[in-house]
């Protein structure tokens, strides 16, 4: 198969969440580790750091991997989901995995995964630890998918695990109190394995200690130990909370002799991070006048923050694109939105996205108030059109809407 048929195969035939939702997630890692053996352990042969987290994670990664690279490492970044095309979720050094790396993976280990009913996830994973091992990278950044304990990412021993906050999100699957969230996060901490924490409640904060004893892992809260940071790129109030719980995942780096990163290094990889890594869509401005931003933000705690964002800049009318997938709690995130603005309701084209109308319905509940559009790009040049230079533009609500745009 060529590249475009070997993706088609991969999303059409195998579960993949990020299309299909519920009936994709697995709740073992048996498949994980028999993926593992199949392909020599490679996840073994390679040192990794494990982020998890509900918001935060993507970004979290990207820094890591920007600031190893400044300091001269070849580092692999493995992530999800993608925006725009598949390999994306596996880069070195900001590169992404070759075409033929990914055809050829697939096309060798078909009948093993057919076989066994590999999920896409776990396939993916799979690609990436024996690219990365392959590749000899001097470390690997590996982004939990969703959760931790049960995450196909959850087979690797890491230098550190990084967990960097917890909030209401994938409540079907991880349980619907933070607590119960926390404590699927917290499954990525093992014996003996330094932890840092980015942000915590005192209800999260009891279940972290609490794993981590168990585990006799040292535990860090970065947000109690890091005072002052450096500039990033990355132009999101919430970016504050990551940057810290980056310095923090760095310092013990330092500290256990097996990489030397400096400060300069840190610094210029917090201000390189979309040029090292081609991180997109985290407070991504488009254009200027009018302004237009986009940001990937879809759960509560990451909308809370960036709706505050919005209300800081200077605009006569604010305009936003808005479209949600179908499992997202309405009630929960459309109060967050502000009722002063020109709504542009939309369908992301994906099978989880929800029909534009649903959304406009309910959207008018809370006083949110615009028309339906045939689908994302319709509803930015719509936004566009109406618009005056002065005027702001924001487009959100889903991953998946960012995706169309960029």
């Amino acid at each position: 198969m060529n590249y475009q048929e070997t993706i088609n195969w991969m999303f059409n035939q195998l579960p993949m969440y990020q299309l299909q939702g519920a009936s994709a997630y697995k709740k073992d890692l048996t498949n994980a580790y028999l993926l593992s053996d199949h392909l020599g352990n490679p996840e073994k042969k390679i040192k990794c750091i494990h982020v998890a987290g509900t918001n935060g994670k993507g970004s979290t990664s990207h820094m890591l991997a920007s600031i190893l690279q400044e300091a001269g490492y070849k580092v692999g970044l493995y992530t999800s989901p993608h925006l725009k095309d598949y390999r994306e979720r596996i880069k070195i050094n900001g590169v992404e995995i070759s075409e033929d790396f990914v055809c050829d993976f697939i096309n060798a280990n078909k009948d093993f995964f057919e076989a066994n009913d590999m999920s896409f996830f776990e396939m993916t994973v799979g690609l990436a630890f024996d690219y990365f091992e392959k590749e000899k990278v001097d470390i690997a950044i590996i982004e939990v998918g969703m959760g931790g304990r049960l995450d196909a990412t959850n087979i690797i021993t890491p230098l550190v695990s990084v967990i960097t906050n917890i909030g209401l999100d994938h409540t079907q699957f991880l349980g619907n109190t933070l607590a119960a969230i926390a404590f699927e996060k917290a499954g990525i901490i093992k014996p003996g394995i330094p932890v840092v924490i980015g942000e915590y409640t005192a209800e999260t904060q009891s279940v972290f200690l609490t794993k981590a004893t168990e585990n006799n892992a040292e535990i860090y809260f970065a947000s109690d130990l890091v005072g002052d940071t450096y500039p990033s790129d990355l132009l999101g109030d919430y970016q504050m909370h990551n940057k810290k719980t980056v310095i923090q995942t760095i310092a013990i780096l330092n500290s256990q002799n097996e990489f030397k990163i400096s400060e300069n290094q840190i610094e210029s990889g917090l201000i390189n991070v979309v040029r090292n890594t081609g991180l997109l869509g985290r407070w991504q401005q488009l254009r200027e006048s009018p302004k237009i931003i986009c940001d990937t933000a879809h759960n509560k705690n990451g909308l809370e923050i960036v709706m505050k964002q919005i209300q800081k800049e200077k605009f006569e009318t604010l305009h936003i694109v808005l479209g949600v997938v179908n499992d997202k709690d309405l009630a929960e995130i459309l109060p967050l939105f502000p009722k002063e603005a020109i709504y542009y309701f939309c369908k992301p084209n994906i099978p989880r996205g929800l029909d534009a109308s649903i959304l406009k319905q309910k959207a008018a509940e809370f006083h949110l108030i615009g028309d339906v559009h045939n689908s994302v790009l319709e509803s930015y040049a719509k936004a566009v059109q109406n618009t005056t230079k002065s005027d702001f533009i924001y487009i959100g609500g889903s991953t998946f809407v960012v995706a169309e745009i960029l």
